[in-house]
């Protein structure tokens, strides 16, 4: 492991790309410091409510902070659910996109961003309104120019985070815009162990008990550390017989190989889905001071069980919704009978459709149940024992953090590879 980090760093282009990275989430942590001109954030400091942590989490402290980037890219993840709902044969245009390739990726993601804009600005206009009734004093200039001035700084600082996103795409390392979150999550650890430390160990009673009660809590998160890695490793495959191949002019015999289906193959995107949906009638009750709301926001909040009876509903749901839409057993079923391929015991077209069909039911199952299990159990563990309200959804951030190191370790070992296989093949060309 260490060998394999040292080796990240002897490569200049790795090196580049992971300092570049390093660079872009320094930025976007100053950032997160930096006010939005007349508004007082210390009104703020004081809030430890459940709604307004997970906010709070996800924008990587900023909230707390109310500085331009207090919106964090949530309206992106917002627009991004919006598009791919109207590609569900909704909207025709769209669903055509869908179905272009590399193009209409492009055009989707174009039109995803620029929703992203949109819903950023209205999104900023209301939560400032809202926060100011909630928050008296946060806002200097109660006139609508003040408020707008306001909601433009923080659809700007929503642009910006989308662009440095963008930017660590394409010259860094990993998927910009999990990078952004991964490096929220981080920076808001101490403060939590922090919080762990002053309720937990600080005013123990019974010291003992207390260090005995964090040692299970340590056990308990490296258990779902380990879980994690599994699941989201965890693959079946499917085995694939080709009936034909070729090597140049020269036929070759039949040969085999396998289709790999991942367990949990939405990822973590169904929890932040479900946490984005799940957060409008929590949000409410910050724009309206009424006691039904109030009310009607509780029992929807996850420390009660509707809510999180609910949480789990939108979260499975989201997981097999995302793995059909990303997996495609239609499309899946059709490069197969093109390449004269097929599943042995299988014919091809509309049966190996229904039986990838059947298949990634079953494994989206398992995947999301885990997912939910994951997300879920924190909040039941901070009830039991009573641990501090920001880590309720420690389990959502740990399930991020892990899934999105994941896939950077991934691409990080599969730029090595390239990385030596090219310098192989120069090496070799030279001998000859």
């Amino acid at each position: 492991m260490i060998k394999a980090f040292i080796n990240l760093f002897k490569v200049k282009e790795t090196r580049n790309k992971i300092l570049f990275t390093f660079f872009i989430i320094a930025l976007f942590r100053i950032g997160s410091f930096l006010p939005v001109p007349g508004v007082d954030a210390d009104v703020l400091k004081a809030e430890d409510s459940g709604i307004f942590n997970i906010f709070n989490t996800f924008a990587g402290g900023a909230l707390q902070q109310f500085s331009i980037f207090a919106m964090g890219i949530m309206p992106y993840i917002t627009a991004s659910i919006v598009i791919q709902l109207m590609q569900m044969d909704v909207i025709p245009t769209l669903t055509e996109w869908s179905k272009q390739g590399e193009v209409g990726q492009k055009k989707t993601q174009k039109l995803t961003r620029v929703l992203a804009i949109v819903l950023a600005f209205v999104q900023s206009l209301v939560m400032s309104y809202g926060f100011n009734n909630a928050y008296s004093g946060l806002i200097k200039d109660t006139s609508i120019l003040g408020f707008i001035a306001v909601a433009i700084v923080l659809t700007a600082g929503t642009a910006l985070l989308l662009w440095m996103g963008d930017l660590v795409s394409q010259y860094g390392v990993g998927n910009g815009v999990s990078i952004i979150i991964l490096g929220g999550i981080i920076a808001r650890l101490p403060e939590g162990f922090i919080q762990v430390y002053e309720s937990q160990i600080k005013v123990a009673e019974n010291l003992t008990l207390a260090l005995l009660k964090i040692a299970i809590v340590l056990i308990i998160v490296i258990g779902i550390i380990m879980s994690v890695v599994y699941m989201q490793e965890a693959l079946r495959k499917i085995p694939i017989q080709y009936s034909q191949a070729s090597a140049g002019r020269k036929m070759l015999g039949a040969r085999s190989t396998f289709l790999p289906l991942k367990i949990n193959g939405a990822g973590v995107i169904p929890v932040i889905f479900a946490v984005a949906f799940l957060q409008l009638p929590q949000t409410l009750t910050i724009f309206w001071n009424n006691e039904t709301v109030k009310k009607i926001a509780s029992y929807l909040s996850f420390s009660h069980w509707l809510g999180m009876t609910i949480y789990v509903a939108l979260i499975i749901a989201f997981a097999y919704f995302y793995v059909m839409v990303q997996v495609n057993p239609e499309k899946m079923a059709d490069n197969l009978k093109k390449q004269g391929s097929f599943i042995p015991g299988i014919r091809p077209g509309k049966n190996t459709e229904k039986y990838i069909t059947k298949v990634l039911y079953r494994l989206t199952f398992v995947g999301s149940i885990f997912l939910a299990a994951i997300a879920v159990l924190p909040t039941i563990f901070t009830a039991i024992a009573k641990l501090p309200t920001s880590v309720q959804i420690g389990g959502t951030s740990l399930l991020i953090v892990v899934s999105v190191a994941l896939e950077t370790v991934k691409q990080l070992n599969t730029q090595l590879t390239e990385r030596h296989y090219s310098g192989f093949m120069k090496n070799r060309g030279r001998r000859r």
